[in-house]
């Protein structure tokens, strides 16, 4: 899918890194209150290989962007703008976001919709 300026990104580009794969939309208030956790937990972990791959369930272009530039969201974001049509969302069976997959640098899915402390605990258990 294509990020906020038009470039191609795909997840399998995330290589040697435990990624939280992120469903979410602009318009998700759920979604827009876990942000500045996060942010927070991103800050945290990234140095020690974390990533988050957002894939915004948004059908315009502009409340995405907007949405990214607000929460200061300062990873990889991509979009096809199909809303709840998402090519990624309908592949991995999401039904309603927010939504999460914790993907082991092994590519194996460790984890499942998590938030807050609890994913800080299992980016702890796997990263230290």
């Amino acid at each position: 899918m294509e990020s906020q300026d038009g470039t191609l990104k795909k997840l399998s580009d995330v290589k040697g890194k435990v990624v939280l794969l992120e469903f979410w939309a602009s318009w998700c208030g759920p979604c827009r209150e876990e942000n500045p956790h996060l942010v927070s937990t991103y800050e945290r972990y990234q140095p020690k290989g974390f990533e988050i791959f957002a894939v915004s369930l948004d059908d315009s272009q502009e409340s995405w962007i907007n949405a990214i530039e607000k929460d200061r969201l300062n990873w990889t974001h991509v979009s096809d703008l199909k809303g709840s049509g998402n090519e990624a969302s309908l592949i991995y069976g999401v039904n309603g976001i927010p939504a999460n997959f914790l993907i082991a640098e092994s590519g194996e899915i460790v984890g499942r919709n998590l938030r807050g402390e609890e994913l800080n605990q299992k980016l702890a258990e796997i990263l230290n």
